[in-house]
């Protein structure tokens, strides 16, 4: 917001309370409270308003106060927002960002723990991203924010709990790459989110087996390449993910390696239970993926 006097933020609360973990507490007394600005409780109020925004030069960061109420506003993100580009021959652009705190894991129930990736990779005209920890967040914002296209943000809530060293200087993390955090040879474990937290946990609980840890970063577009490349070496593929697995990415990803490399790769996925999240705790945890869900999913390809 510093770089650009065309980026704003509009959600319910972010002016005066911080909506959801507080995470843009003091940003109006930075930039100024003309562009932190409070809504009213109408997401597709805001959203139409938000491209209205966009084609007028501005960069709009939407704040969900939480990523499940996405459903509210989705003809003007799934009809308006990712279309406008394409149905414009590209004379128009919608540099919007949507900021979606979203998964489960802190017993919120039904209607405030989904993870609704997959509707936005499945809908063309929108990148999707996903950080892993704060660092990958500062370094995918910025790059969302300054990207010409709409690029939904997801941020896990979760993650909010676990602090992480960030530099004060700036930094970008490019959009369609993604990260080797962990070098191994015998197996690929390609994660995103939380999710990559939860496998640094088991595979370090695993110090007999050599695993290559894949952090996609970025869902749409994504970074085959650099996946392929690595089960091409070690020939076993674990896939984790807190979204169902039901038509996701790692389905996709599965499909993509089990028909570019060989028949002989050995391919698992981790997912949740398709079911909707539980309030109860004991019952979050059977649906959500766990650190003994990974290790038994990786001793299992061996």
């Amino acid at each position: 917001m510093a770089r650009d006097p065309k980026v704003f933020l509009m959600g319910e609360d972010i002016a005066t309370g911080g909506a959801y973990a507080a995470v843009t507490n003091g940003l109006p007394q930075k930039v100024g409270i003309e562009r932190v600005i409070n809504t009213p409780i109408s997401e597709s109020c805001f959203t139409g308003a938000a491209l209205g925004a966009a084609l007028r030069g501005y960069r709009p960061v939407i704040e969900y106060m939480l990523g499940d109420f996405y459903t509210v506003a989705a003809d003007q993100i799934i009809n308006q927002i990712a279309k406008a580009r394409y149905m414009s021959g590209g004379k128009v652009y919608a540099p919007i960002t949507f900021r979606l705190p979203t998964g489960g894991y802190m017993s919120q129930a039904a209607q405030h723990s989904q993870s609704p990736e997959t509707l936005y990779i499945h809908t063309p005209g929108i990148k999707v991203v996903y950080p892993s920890g704060a660092y990958t967040a500062k370094g995918l914002l910025k790059s969302a924010i300054r990207d010409d296209n709409p690029v939904a943000f997801m941020e896990p809530k979760i993650l909010y709990e676990i602090a992480e060293e960030v530099p004060e200087e700036e930094y970008t993390i490019a959009i369609g790459k993604s990260n080797i955090v962990l070098q191994g040879n015998d197996l690929t474990l390609v994660a995103y989110g939380y999710q990559v937290s939860q496998a640094k946990k088991a595979i370090e609980s695993l110090p007999n087996y050599s695993i290559e840890l894949i952090d996609l970063q970025s869902l749409d577009p994504l970074d085959l390449e650099t996946i392929l490349s690595s089960v091409s070496r070690t020939g076993r593929l674990l896939l984790v993910q807190e979204d169902y697995g039901l038509c996701s990415i790692s389905e996709h990803i599965a499909y993509e390696a089990y028909t570019s490399l060989s028949l002989k790769s050995k391919i698992g996925i981790i997912s949740s239970k398709f079911a909707p999240v539980p309030f109860s705790p004991p019952l979050e945890k059977y649906l959500l993926p766990q650190v003994e869900d990974i290790i038994e999913g990786i001793k299992n390809l061996f």
